[in-house]
């Protein structure tokens, strides 16, 4: 069984809403955090090694790592295999800082894109402009209703009672 299959199975599998899930996620994200806040410190370097080397580097277990690895994965200019992560896999986090701020904020982490290891990379400005952009990009904008005596869109020129209106 894959590392990652693993570690959803486990992870997934427990109830947040047991102590034994609680005390797993809260340690979970503060060890999320910890890794966040040194990864965010130095941005210019690009972290590489196997997924157990990272585990060592970043004090934490195989399994933490393997779900930092998923969670991370869709912010990275290159992702990594991690559906065939073994302990001795190389992974690389060459991370691209805009997407991953815009997905910690896509996914509600304000203990993550809050941090104050940000202010380096991105203003206060490009931060909102950040957030703002993928809150909105979530609202569905309906397009105005076309009343049965108004022109058809599909530019027919007949009513559209008359034309597309008339299958519905």
């Amino acid at each position: 069984m894959s590392l990652l299959k693993e570690w959803r199975d486990h992870a997934y599998g427990l109830d947040d809403r047991t102590p034994e899930g609680k005390q797993f996620w809260l340690n979970y994200f503060g060890v999320e955090q910890g890794i966040y806040k040194q990864l965010l410190a130095n941005p210019q370097e690009v972290v590489e090694g196997t997924v157990q080397e990272l585990a060592d580097k970043y004090e934490t277990t195989l399994e933490l790592m393997v779900g930092f690895l998923d969670g991370i994965d869709e912010s990275l200019k290159t992702p990594n295999n991690v559906d065939e992560m073994e302990a001795d896999t190389k992974v690389s986090l060459d991370i691209d800082y805009e997407k991953l701020y815009m997905n910690m904020v896509g996914c509600n982490a304000e203990w993550l894109y809050t941090l104050e290891e940000w202010e380096p990379i991105f203003s206060k400005e490009k931060r909102d402009t950040l957030y703002k952009l993928q809150k909105t990009s979530k609202t569905v904008i309906k397009p105005p209703k076309v009343g049965r005596n108004d022109p058809c869109p599909c530019g027919s020129g007949k009513k559209y009672k008359k034309c597309c209106g008339a299958n519905v």
